[in-house]
């Protein structure tokens, strides 16, 4: 059999495969399948929930066996890391055979990385590889939705039952087409209460918006979740910005009563136009970057929290983007925690991070790891209030 009947079979048969194929058995019949096409010892990286390790999706009976040892890699320090940071394909060399560390990446949203070795390392080889990550990273998308064993694989410690009520309905960190990037990050992640974001493409328009309940305990949860809730009713039933707002405070007061209320900036971007149009309740303006430095918006009248039953509506903002324009939503606990010291982190600190990992050519997911981690370091590993950043990037028409 000819390399190429090799491949067409190992890709074939992985597709035969995954009807029926769980998220358990996914490395073993991954790593039989791809040992007839001449890829050895291929293994399946995750990355935890707040991205600091790789961790190795085990095959059945394999994680007594030497070549799985490393069941844990760092992303800081290794190449299976770096590789994971950068969205590119590494190798070291062997003795007998080369190792790759593949990104595993579904649309923008990043995974981990497979592990690969092989006899060679051309361009042929190496173009195989990536695909079959992309047809890993579609499998384990597709298959953890059902597994428990899998969301156990991504925690690191356990998890509060308001986090666990959150990160239920939250969409997947990132989101990519031709005209926009989306990415998002939320902390704390394993005590997170009241804090939200959510997204979602309809045609020509990205919906994005941030919401930041009172609270850190379930009744936070519920009120933040309740809002997302709401808001995607309201989006997906056509309704205005004005309308969504309305709606969101509507259900806020029916169920919870006005004893809650939640913060919340919402927007829409035309992806055609690249026309911004947003309102606040009780919430800080986004930020925009562009080439390399913060580019004021204009600031309307900010309507009351949702839910407080106020009947103090927003303004609409509009403002006409630039291709490569980044917009940054945020919530206070990014830049009003304080560390140790009590020193605030402060908006300034937040732009500048920004605006210099910006500069290194860095994928958004990463900057965006990158900068998390830094506010977690600034104030001693421990955030006093949830915090939550959605970055939107409009390439162009």
């Amino acid at each position: 059999m000819s390399v190429n009947e090799e491949l067409v079979e190992m890709f074939a048969g992985l597709l035969e495969d995954s009807h029926l194929t769980t998220i358990e058995q996914l490395p073993a019949t991954v790593g039989s399948r791809a040992e007839r096409a001449g890829f050895h010892h291929v293994a399946i990286y995750v990355v935890d929930l707040q991205q600091d390790v790789l961790r190795l999706l085990v095959r059945g009976g394999s994680e007594n066996d030497p070549e799985y040892s490393e069941t844990e890699l760092s992303i800081n320090d290794t190449l299976a890391g770096r590789s994971f940071e950068t969205l590119t394909p590494l190798s070291e060399t062997g003795a007998k055979l080369d190792r790759w560390w593949v990104p595993l990446q579904d649309g923008a949203e990043r995974l981990g990385v497979l592990r690969v070795d092989t006899e060679e390392s051309g361009d042929a080889t190496l173009r195989a590889m990536r695909a079959l990550a992309v047809m890993v990273a579609m499998m384990v998308v597709v298959k953890r939705e059902y597994s428990d064993s899998f969301a156990r694989l991504c925690r690191t410690r356990p998890m509060s039952v308001a986090a666990e009520l959150q990160w239920n309905l939250t969409p997947p960190n990132e989101f990519a087409n031709n005209q926009v990037t989306i990415s998002a990050v939320l902390e704390p992640a394993y005590e997170v209460g009241g804090d939200a974001f959510d997204y979602g493409i309809d045609d020509d328009v990205a919906h994005v918006a941030v919401f930041d309940a009172m609270g850190h305990d379930v009744t936070a949860g519920l009120a933040a979740n309740l809002a997302v809730a709401s808001y995607r009713n309201s989006r997906r039933e056509g309704a205005s910005l004005m309308e969504t707002g309305e709606a969101i405070e509507a259900t806020l007061v029916e169920h919870l009563g006005t004893v809650r209320y939640v913060t919340a900036l919402i927007a829409d971007l035309n992806l055609r136009t690249g026309m911004l149009t947003w309102i606040s309740h009780g919430h800080q303006p986004p930020v925009r970057i562009r080439g390399g430095r913060m580019v004021d918006l204009p600031e309307g009248q900010p309507g009351s929290p949702l839910g407080v039953d106020l009947g103090l509506g927003a303004t609409a903002c509009q403002e006409q983007l630039q291709p490569g324009d980044r917009l940054v939503l945020f919530t206070d606990g990014i830049t009003e925690t304080h560390n140790p010291g009590g020193d605030e982190f402060g908006l300034d600190r937040f732009v500048n991070f920004i605006v210099r990992h910006n500069a290194e050519g860095l994928p958004i997911p990463e900057t965006l790891r990158r900068l998390i981690h830094g506010i977690l370091d600034y104030h001693g590993g421990a955030l006093q209030d949830d915090a939550t950043v959605l970055f939107l990037e409009w390439h162009g028409p």
